[in-house]
């Protein structure tokens, strides 16, 4: 591999720009360990959509998380709100070009990323596998592995090509005290202490969703076998999904979807004995946070290693997987119907550490 690395003498700020989703943002943060081991006095900094900037602001090795509020701004161009959106940028291209950032780490490869990457002025900007026309806008592009099994592969392949120490190329989400005691007054209120499994049943497309009427009935299975309700997590706008299928559950399943942040999900699954989901940021959360974790993926395959043995990925490709944005089964979503509650159960039943 030829390596791209940096000298730590060379570099005194670092700028990692990786805007979006929880899932992806999780799968970077070895990445942050790395550079801190590397550059111990350098100051790190992360560029992140404004709805993410929770999901880092308590992380130990970075000095600054920097908001950037891209959605607002594609809303407010659309409404003819240009003169403002251009302030706000070139507001925020100033606020990084003062950080005089000596490295800057495109993590996303996209030209929203590129182009941001290229405002903050850092001498080197890298580029991981840059496309719509970003690696222009880099002084180093490293092209994309191929696809790989494991969590995380691409970000490896990039700190091993900066000459980062990755011995311990390990997943992680903090937050705070705060954050703990909110999500422990909410458990308390719902009679959920320490003795329940996290459940992430939603996420962004329904092709990756498993089949909606089998959390209810895997829940009173789980309830009835280990004695374990499900804690059902999701945003704001799974808040009336949640609560149908607390109550399909018949006691078996409380839904938390919409009454936590971030952090406090986050929270929560820390607590949880395991956790059960789909392709989802909050499922991803519950391998950083080191909880015995079964994932249920379908039309996306992100990864099936998930270097830890407490850690497990139910997945049945079929000829048209992973069909991501593009299924071709009419809604019937087969991949993730061949995903049988039996099996989840049978799966939960092997995991290592469900039962202390």
């Amino acid at each position: 591999m030829h390596e791209v690395a940096p000298r730590a003498a060379q570099v005194a700020s670092i700028l990692i720009v990786r805007l979006s989703a929880i899932g992806d943002i999780l799968f970077a943060t070895p990445l942050l360990a790395a550079l801190r081991r590397t550059f111990p006095r350098a100051r790190i900094a992360w560029l992140v959509q404004a709805e993410y900037r929770e999901l880092l602001a308590a992380h130990p090795d970075l000095d600054l998380v920097i908001p950037c509020p891209i959605g607002r701004w594609r809303r407010d161009w659309r409404h003819g709100r240009r003169r403002q959106v251009l302030r706000e940028v070139a507001a925020l291209r100033g606020q990084l070009r003062r950080q005089r950032f000596d490295l800057a780490l495109d993590l996303q490869g996209l030209l929203k990323s590129g182009m941001l990457t290229w405002l903050s002025g850092a001498r080197q900007r890298i580029g991981l596998g840059s496309r719509e026309g970003s690696g222009l806008l880099m002084t180093r592009v490293l092209a994309p592995l191929p696809e790989s099994e494991r969590i995380g592969s691409e970000y490896l392949f990039l700190a091993a090509a900066l000459g980062l120490t990755v011995d311990d190329f390990s997943m992680a989400l903090h937050y705070t005290a705060r954050d703990a005691a909110a999500a422990g007054r909410l458990l308390d209120a719902q009679g959920l202490r320490a003795d329940f499994i996290a459940a992430c049943p939603f996420t962004t497309r329904p092709q990756k969703h498993w089949i909606a009427e089998r959390w209810p009935a895997l829940a009173q299975r789980v309830r009835a076998e280990h004695g374990l309700p499900l804690a059902l997590l999701g945003g704001p706008g799974e808040r009336a999904a949640g609560d149908a299928m607390a109550a399909a559950a018949g006691g078996a399943a409380v839904s938390l979807a919409g009454h936590t942040s971030l952090p406090q999900a986050a929270a929560v699954i820390a607590r949880s004995r395991a956790l059960v989901g789909v392709d989802t940021g909050l499922s991803h959360a519950g391998i950083a946070l080191r909880r015995p974790t079964l994932l249920l993926f379908g039309a996306t395959c992100p990864y099936t290693d998930t270097t830890r043995a407490d850690a497990r990925v139910l997945y049945h490709p079929r000829a048209c997987s992973p069909c991501r944005r593009r299924p071709s089964c009419d809604g019937r979503f087969d991949c993730m119907r061949d995903i049988g509650t039996e099996e989840v159960l049978a799966a939960l039943r092997q995991l290592p550490g469900l039962h202390p």
